[in-house]
């Protein structure tokens, strides 16, 4: 670890009594470990959200370190420290290129990205992005814009529906469930989560009620926010941004991300086939350092339950 002030120790301290209210960081050790941080390297944290990565990789940085951190959350912004060598970046990583360069920043040594939604989401009630409790049928990350789940719900059409609960939910039976939100919809426009689980009632599962709802939300989560258009394009621009020898490590939570990044890393699309040049010869963008995703040991899914289904890869670019 580098040495740094006493005033930098403070604000990690701070910001770690933050972040552990606001999320508890996943595969934290493992991921600064793949990261392979230099002390006055330049790194990005693509998911602030409470701050814990962030705060872990200040820890190894020196006083010419530089670590760009980007949330499109506002939310997030109370956890930032007062810390220069910290940049927060207020945005959407699908724009990771175009921010950088906007802050003279052409490469990085290594890039991190949490996918997980953090716990302050599914906390906040008022958010929309669970499923207990009442609130408005929000669930967007940036609050600013944008359609909402409730656009969603009330605005697509039943095939529409269906498609994005089988391909974002991997449900079943998704025409079933696009049939019961028609019909409840059309005796009034389903505005609240509470409205949501009970147009869904006649199609959820009584023993597996908790899980296909948490299906059905993660659906519309990723539809509202364009998750996996944004995590598309964040990859894309990672071997634009990454130097040669920098690293790419990302912790996904379902298998779809999962899938993505699998492919990704391994042939540079996201179909996962490696492409040959003129003389047969294998073009793979990265060099893959971890064989199987690494997942957390069942002592930190003790601690937290929410990382149970986290997986992490890493890959070198070449």
């Amino acid at each position: 670890m580098s040495n740094f002030t006493p005033k930098y120790t403070y604000l990690i301290e701070k910001m770690s009594n933050q972040s552990t209210t606001y999320h508890v960081p996943v595969l934290l050790e493992e991921s600064i470990s793949l990261m392979q941080i230099e002390s006055e390297g330049t790194y990005c944290d693509l998911t602030f959200g409470g701050g814990g990565h962030s705060r872990r990789i200040l820890q190894e940085l020196g006083a010419g370190g530089r670590l760009y951190s980007f949330d499109q959350d506002r939310d997030t912004l109370k956890n930032a420290p007062d810390d220069e060598r910290l940049h927060y970046v207020e945005s959407n990583f699908r724009f990771l290129r175009g921010a950088l360069r906007l802050r003279g920043v052409r490469e990085v040594d290594a890039i991190l990205a949490d996918l997980g939604v953090s716990s302050h989401h599914f906390d906040a009630t008022e958010r929309g992005f669970s499923f207990r409790g009442d609130a408005p049928l929000d669930m967007r990350m940036n609050q600013r814009g944008g359609k909402t789940a409730a656009d969603v719900v009330n605005g697509y059409s039943a095939e529409e529906l269906a498609r994005i609960f089988k391909e974002y939910g991997e449900l079943e039976t998704t025409w079933k469930i696009a049939s019961c939100i028609e019909r409840s919809r059309s005796q009034e426009p389903i505005k609240t989560t509470a409205q949501l689980v009970e147009a869904l009632k006649p199609c959820t599962p009584k023993a597996a009620e908790a899980k296909f709802l948490t299906k059905l939300f993660q659906a519309l989560r990723i539809e509202v926010n364009g998750e996996m258009e944004a995590l598309k394009m964040a990859l894309e621009q990672s071997l634009k941004v990454l130097k040669p020898g920098g690293r790419l490590v990302v912790i996904s939570y379902h298998s779809l991300e999962d899938r993505l990044v699998k492919n990704f890393m391994r042939s540079g699309n996201f179909e996962g086939k490696i492409k040959q040049d003129f003389f047969g010869r294998a073009e793979q963008p990265f060099e893959v350092v971890t064989r199987k995703a690494v997942v957390p040991t069942p002592e930190e899914i003790a601690r937290n339950p929410r990382s149970r289904s986290a997986k992490m890869r890493a890959a070198i670019k070449l």
